[in-house]
Order: C-alpha cells, then sequence, then structure tokens
C-alpha cells in the first residue's frame, strides 16, 4: 500500500507547485535565498567598496577608473543581490532577469535598509514570475511583466517598512554595544560567530542589519573566531588542506560533525566570547567598511579588508552613524591581527588540546566528510 502510495502522482496545488519550481521551506528560503543575497553584495558593493580603496591610493587614470568603477556597484548593488536570490532558488531566465528591476528599487525604496528589503521584496516577485512562468505562449511578455509589476508594487508597499525595521534594529544594537561593550560584546561576537557557521548568510544578516561600528568590530571578531578556530582546532585531521578551506574559505565544511557531536562548537565559540570584548573594551575595534564585511570573517580576509577601508574611508552606512576616517596607529593594526588572527588561533587550540586530553574530542572528530 505504501509502495503504491509513493508511485501516486501528484493532483491540483501540490502538483502545479512542484511542476513551477516553488517550495515553501527553510532550505529554499532561508539558506538559498540569503546566501543568494549574500554573493549578490559580494560580487558587486563589497567588491566595488574594495577596488574603491584601492583606488584611492592609484594615481592618475587607474586611481580614477577605479572610482568610477566602485561607484557603478554601489547604484547596481540591489539589482546584483535580486538576480543572485532569484538565482539560488533556482528562478527561470524570465524571472531571473526580471529581478534586476525589482532589486533596484527595492534597494531604493528600502534606503540605508536596502538589503534586507531587497530580500523580502524578491521572495515575492520570484513567487510570482515562477506562479506563471512558461505557462502561456507568450511567456517572454507574459513572465517578465508579471515578476517586475508584482515585485515593484511590493516594494512601493514594504521596502519603505522594512528598511526602516532593519535601521532601528541595527541602530539598537550599534547603540547597545557602545554603551555595554563588555557584554554585547560577547553577545554580537557570539550570535554572528555561530550563525556564519550554521547554513545561513551572516554576511547578509550584517548587510541587512547595516551592522558597523564597535558592533560590527565584535562581529568581525565572532567570525574569524569560528573560522580561525576551527581550521586551527582541525589541523591534525585535515593539515593544510583544512587550514586553507576553512579559515580561508568556510567553517560551513564542519556543519556534518558539529550536528554529529555539538561539543565540538566548544573551542571556538568560547574564544568568540573571549575576544568580543577584548575588540570591542581594549582595541575599540571598528568595522566601518561595507556592513557585509562583519559578517565575513577571514573569508577571502574580507573582515579584516573591511576593518582598513573603514579607517580609510568609512562606508555610507558607517558615516550615518557618526563614523569618520581616521590614520590607523600601531595600536590598531595590532588590535586588528590580535583579534582576526592571533588570538582565535592561540586561543581555540589552547581549549581544544585541552578537551582532547580530557577525552571529550578525540581523533577524527573534525574530519571533514
Amino acid at each position: 500500500m505504501s509502495e503504491q502510495a509513493n508511485k501516486q502522482e501528484l493532483t491540483g496545488f501540490h502538483k502545479y507547485m512542484k511542476e513551477q519550481n516553488i517550495e515553501f521551506s527553510f532550505n529554499r528560503i532561508f539558506i538559498q535565498g540569503l546566501g543568494g543575497m549574500a554573493h549578490g553584495l559580494f560580487a558587486s558593493l563589497l567588491i566595488g567598496t574594495i577596488l574603491g580603496t584601492i583606488g584611492q591610493f592609484t594615481p592618475g587614470a587607474v586611481g580614477t577608473f577605479l572610482a568610477e568603477v566602485s561607484a557603478y556597484t554601489q547604484e547596481i548593488q540591489g539589482a546584483a543581490m535580486a538576480m543572485a536570490i532569484a538565482y539560488a532558488m533556482k528562478a527561470d531566465p524570465y524571472v531571473l532577469y526580471s529581478l534586476a528591476t525589482v532589486g533596484l528599487v527595492a534597494n531604493k525604496l528600502g534606503a540605508a535598509g536596502g538589503p534586507l528589503a531587497v530580500y523580502f521584496v524578491s521572495l515575492i516577485a520570484i513567487l510570482a514570475g515562477k506562479l506563471v512562468s512558461k505557462r502561456t505562449p507568450i511567456d517572454l511578455i507574459i513572465t517578465p511583466t508579471v515578476t517586475i509589476c508584482v515585485g515593484v508594487l511590493a516594494a512601493n508597499l514594504i521596502a519603505p517598512p522594512i528598511g526602516s525595521f532593519a535601521v532601528w534594529l541595527g541602530t539598537i544594537i550599534m547603540w547597545a554595544t557602545n554603551q555595554q561593550p563588555f557584554l554585547m560584546g560577547i553577545l554580537v561576537s557570539v550570535i554572528v560567530g555561530i550563525i556564519l557557521t550554521l547554513p545561513i548568510s551572516s554576511a547578509a544578516i550584517c548587510a541587512g542589519l547595516g551592522l558597523v561600528g564597535l558592533a560590527g568590530g565584535a562581529a568581525v571578531a565572532g567570525c574569524c573566531a569560528q573560522m580561525v578556530g576551527f581550521a586551527v582546532c582541525s589541523y591534525r585531521e585535515n593539515k593544510l588542506n583544512g587550514l586553507a578551506s576553512i579559515g580561508l574559505g568556510t567553517s560551513m565544511l564542519l556543519v556534518p560533525n558539529l550536528l554529529k557531536k555539538p561539543i565540538l562548537w566548544i573551542p571556538p565559540t568560547l574564544t568568540a566570547a573571549i575576544t568580543g570584548p577584548i575588540a570591542t573594551c581594549l582595541f575599540s575595534l571598528r568595522m566601518n567598511g561595507a556592513p557585509i564585511s562583519s559578517g565575513m570573517g577571514t573569508s577571502g580576509i574580507v573582515g579584516p579588508i573591511g576593518v582598513v577601508t573603514g579607517w580609510l574611508n568609512p562606508s555610507e552606512a558607517a558615516v550615518k552613524m557618526g563614523e569618520v576616517a581616521l590614520t590607523p596607529g600601531a595600536m590598531d593594526w595590532i588590535g586588528m591581527i590580535l583579534i582576526c588572527f592571533v588570538l582565535p588561533a592561540i586561543l581555540s587550540w589552547v581549549i581544544s588540546e585541552f578537551m582532547r586530553k580530557k577525552g571529550w574530542i578525540e581523533f577524527g572528530d573534525y574530519k571533514m566528510v
């Protein structure tokens, strides 16, 4: 009977949704959607910010060209995010291409909270586009029309309040970190660091909240603690390959290990709880580059690069929070290097070795699958 039921074809609503590749799941909406949003931000605003900073120190026509490229990436970031979300959620071509207009409008209307507005508006537009995609002989006209019109309407209705909410929430977190740098240094560092290792985009969340300043510095500390920490903890099992792929790539590679044995999360998470308040209280480490950098850690060295670019050329989000450019001194550089690289490596190694001697961690527990 069960075999016969498995063979039975889907009918009605469920059949239609499957044919249109519409899936209401945590994986599709949050993991794939937020992951795509982070990729779009990385390929537009983040790269543009880095190139613009390089352009500041490059004389002549090359410097001017890099500054021009940086300006273009800021204008197009909404479209890049929306199209990346559509691609990650396996939208058909006409839906994906139409998201350029939707993302541009949502990001503009969402103002400082544009990234979060783009995410939610894109979900609505993608759903509308998928519902009609390839269902008519004039798909070339119908699908883009529905996707763009529904997306722009949704942007007008919900982008401003979503953007305002994101700004409010981010402002509260940053204000609280300034008021209570020790406690918030721990909370922000630990929470954002854990999110980075989970299959959820910490970069997209930090970008959506516009997380900069001391809170951004705590987030960088937490993300670096997870990535460098796991890379060092797992060196016995994974050698140089793991050191590079986890430390410079992503700590998500160890999620299967963590699901089997959650205690493996203790060394880098405890490290984050230590380095977070050190960053906020001792070194006053501020991440004033593009907010996405706050949630990247050492992935491509984006977190440390964001700190440096924030010193020299604060992002628009940082400027709105009253941050200004500065000439970094020796303590600034020492703090950044300690928080992003040295302390995560040393502390995580010491904690993991203690746990290995106690038998809580065994050889092979950190072996990448």
